[in-house]
């Protein structure tokens, strides 16, 4: 069976050998020879050669030749994007040159590097923040005045939002929070007030008695925002507690001069026989004294409670 089969297949395929010579023989097409093309690089006299014809572009006017003067410059320009010069109907210039003309807005560089904000015109904003209105609540009638504003909301709160071209939306510096408040508003008085100051360090403002705390250790905006308040929480009460070691401090103790609690008080209300509200000029010698005691000893100190003991004595003064 199986040189059978082998007979089978070589006689079949004869066959078709023969049909497909017979079939190419007679077909009626004549069999074309190409030709082979010598790529010729030197030029004989005499010869032509032709050209391409060089088909040019058409371009178009600029945009700005077809603007009407009473366009809404809001569709033209929507949104922040790249400087075009063909849209912008004005002769902006930017860049150095050494004859001292800057360069157009044509092929312009230095135009397309920065931001602009040509697409924030009044009329866009304006109506940008009508479309916002929807959204806000109106202003509280009762506080029309700073003051008010200090007094109801003494806390401020600053942060800042980025937006940018990057693989990622957050910005490292998003994260940043910052609070401002001022001391009086805590009613922190003596020593409770003293601690706080020690606990703030640097952070306090002696000229406008703000305190501002700056978080940034936590990952989110929200994290260093709650911490924030955790911290000024904790320092508050922190402030108020007071330890058992602290009622064993003496006058000797304190880190500054105070003259309500010293031998200078007394020794004025024994010089004139009654208390030290009633003694007139009082207040000038008592800062003349805690000055001189805190700041030390200088041409301007030593001055000024020269001036104040003349003055609650009823002496003349030195003339200098």
């Amino acid at each position: 069976m199986l040189s059978f089969s082998r007979k089978i297949d070589k006689t079949a395929f004869r066959a078709l050998e023969k049909h497909l010579i017979l079939a190419y023989s007679t077909s009626s097409e004549p069999q074309r020879e190409e030709e082979f093309r010598v790529l010729n690089l030197k030029h004989v006299k005499g010869q032509t050669v032709q050209r391409r014809s060089v088909r040019k572009a058409e371009i178009q006017p600029p945009r700005t030749t077809q603007m009407p003067v009473d366009q809404d410059w809001g569709n033209v320009w929507p949104g922040p994007r790249s400087f075009h010069p063909a849209t912008v109907p004005l002769p902006i210039r930017q860049g150095y040159t050494p004859t001292g003309v800057a360069p157009g807005k044509y092929a312009n560089a230095e135009l397309m590097k920065i931001p602009n904000f040509l697409h924030l015109t009044p009329p866009v904003i304006k109506r940008q923040c009508e479309a916002l209105k929807k959204f806000c609540t109106p202003w509280p009638k009762a506080l029309d005045s700073d003051e008010k504003c200090e007094r109801f909301f003494p806390l401020e709160v600053a942060s800042s939002d980025y937006c940018h071209s990057s693989p990622t939306i957050r910005d490292p510096l998003a994260r940043i929070v910052s609070v401002k408040f001022k001391l009086g508003v805590l009613g922190l008085e003596g020593r409770a007030k003293d601690k706080f100051l020690r606990l703030v360090g640097e952070r306090y403002d002696e000229q406008t008695d703000i305190v501002t705390i700056v978080t940034d250790r936590c990952p989110l905006k929200k994290q260093n925002y709650d911490y924030a308040m955790y911290l000024i929480t904790a320092l508050y009460h922190e402030s108020l507690n007071v330890e058992p070691w602290e009622e064993l401090k003496s006058e000797a103790d304190m880190e500054v001069y105070i003259w309500e609690n010293n031998a200078s008080k007394t020794s004025i209300e024994a010089l004139f026989g009654k208390e030290a509200k009633e003694i007139e000029n009082v207040e000038q010698y008592s800062q003349a004294v805690v000055r001189y005691m805190n700041e030390g000893e200088n041409q301007y100190t030593v001055e000024q409670y020269g001036d104040a003991v003349r003055k609650i004595l009823n002496l003349p003064p030195v003339p200098r």
